[in-house]
């Protein structure tokens, strides 16, 4: 059994943690994580974008089905890239049966973003997915299994059946998960199920060890439950406050709105850790935390340490757009700081209809009217509910798709009133936004946390950018001096 590492890189947003943020990090003696969210658009986008530098290919040659490889590489890859202001082909949405060929390139595009984040060394690599969007969520772990994934880590909902999913995964055997449907009349759960002999063509000859599960929890109760009815075993816990990037999760009790706009959370919303501690399982916290002090306290406290996403987010081996993050980090240079409002959690603009953070930037979709005029389309259809017709069968629908067609499902004007398309935000915040047909190139949507104002205390003097060893520096280093003032300052 490998070691628990002291510090969690989070999974962010598609592919901000990348196999190269994931891989940097672990070489650091810590665990990075992949994001497998949306995984099957980034691989074919990238593949489509001439893939340059060879590393999706590389990969692919490793996947256990070269004819499934060749299959992907056939339809998407596009020597010296597509041409500039040209649409990228998409792949088909995810359904409850989806086609073999979108399960099989799901499967391979997760494979290769672990497979990347572990070549070449023996230290620890997870895999993070959203509880929220289950369609895919069976092939993406199948793929990261096939690669050796440590820790599959998820949240964003109760995902209390994925333990037993990877329990019969890790075996090659048939797997399910109990889909959500808005509305069901059913007294049986829907089911959707993944059998890797169908979608593999066959067994592949690997053995898999079963990786370390560990949910996102926002309350120890949640967490107790997660332990005692969870098809499978959960290993530990990552505690999440609602300081963390992203999607947060919703106040306990009825939904109130400060005079900013902003959700209203109160002592019901924060987790006690002698709770956590009564488990006996070790448990890291998340949102906000990130500091050497706090990182000790918590320590001292019984936690095995904290989750890090925000800082790692900004550092130079992220996945983000190069202008974004550097647009970032030169505001907190010149000593602009979120703290001074332009962090801003959003309770409406997450089709999930969890509260999620943005960053008001000029460039980013999360400044009003920008976005406003945006013509509305659901074409990557991660976010889209599953919801009973009248006469029985399901339909898919998202309140950020066009509003017609949402009430047009039998949906409720209302609930479209603030939606924003994340699918195609979190694609541009990575530099892979799509140029639509009538000739508009989505716009961003940027996210983050509130450690992102411990920016400041990691940039040096006249510094315009930093990396993942100074996060883990100002982290580690600085609890251990903490503990003794005389070691030499970094």
């Amino acid at each position: 059994m490998k070691k628990w590492p002291e510090i969690i890189q989070g999974g962010m947003g598609i592919a901000v943690s990348d196999w190269r943020l994931a891989k940097s990090v672990s070489l650091q003696g810590q665990m990075g994580v992949v994001s497998a969210t949306a995984i099957n658009s980034v691989l074919i986008r990238r593949l489509q974008d001439g893939d340059p530098e060879g590393h999706m290919r590389r990969a692919l040659q490793a996947f256990p089905n070269q004819k499934i490889a060749q299959k992907i590489l056939d339809l998407y890859w596009i020597e010296g890239g597509r041409k500039q202001g040209t649409t990228y082909k998409r792949s088909p949405l995810f359904q409850i049966e989806s086609p073999v060929a979108l399960l099989q390139l799901t499967v391979a595009a997760s494979f290769v973003e672990v497979f990347l984040a572990k070549e070449g060394h023996s230290g620890l690599i997870g895999v993070n997915l959203l509880e929220k969007i289950q369609l895919p969520n069976l092939a993406c772990l199948y793929g990261a299994l096939l690669a050796h994934v440590d820790c599959v880590i998820m949240g964003a909902g109760i995902p209390r059946d994925i333990p037993g999913a990877l329990d019969l995964l890790s075996e090659h055997r048939p797997a399910s998960l109990k889909i959500s449907v808005e509305g069901s009349t059913q007294k049986e759960p829907v089911l959707m199920w993944f059998d890797p002999s169908v979608v593999m063509e066959g067994t592949p000859d690997l053995k898999i060890q079963r990786p370390w599960f560990f949910p996102i929890v926002s309350s120890s109760v949640l967490a107790a439950s997660l332990q005692k009815k969870s098809t499978g075993v959960v290993n530990g816990f990552i505690v999440e406050s609602s300081l963390a990037g992203g999607h947060n999760a919703p106040p306990r009790g009825p939904m109130q709105i400060d005079e900013a706009g902003e959700p209203i959370y109160g002592p019901r919303d924060n987790v006690a850790l002698e709770d956590m501690r009564a488990l006996g399982l070790p448990f890291w916290m998340a949102g906000s935390f990130a500091t050497p002090e706090i990182f000790r306290d918590l320590k001292a406290q019984g936690a095995q340490g904290i989750q890090i996403g925000t800082l790692f987010a900004f550092c130079e081996e992220s996945g983000l757009d190069a202008k974004l993050r550097q647009s970032v980090v030169d505001r907190i240079s010149r000593g602009d700081h979120p703290d001074r409002g332009w962090i801003f959690t959003d309770p409406r603009s997450s089709p999930t209809g969890f509260p999620f953070k943005a960053v008001r930037l000029t460039s980013s979709m999360s400044e009003k009217p920008e976005y406003e005029a945006r013509k509305r389309i659901c074409d990557l259809g991660y976010l889209r509910q599953v919801y009973e017709k009248p006469e029985g069968s399901l339909g898919y629908r998202c309140s950020a798709e066009p509003v017609q067609d949402y009430v047009k499902k039998g949906g409720d004007a209302n609930d479209t009133l603030g939606r924003k398309c994340l699918c195609n935000a979190l694609m541009a915040n990575i530099s892979m936004a799509q140029v639509q047909s009538w000739g508009d190139e989505e716009k961003p949507l940027l996210t983050a946390g509130n450690d992102l104002n411990q920016l400041a205390r990691i940039l040096k003097t006249g510094q315009k950018s930093y990396q993942v060893s100074d996060v883990l520096n100002y982290i580690l280093f600085n609890a251990e001096k903490l503990h003794d003032p005389h070691l030499p300052s970094l």
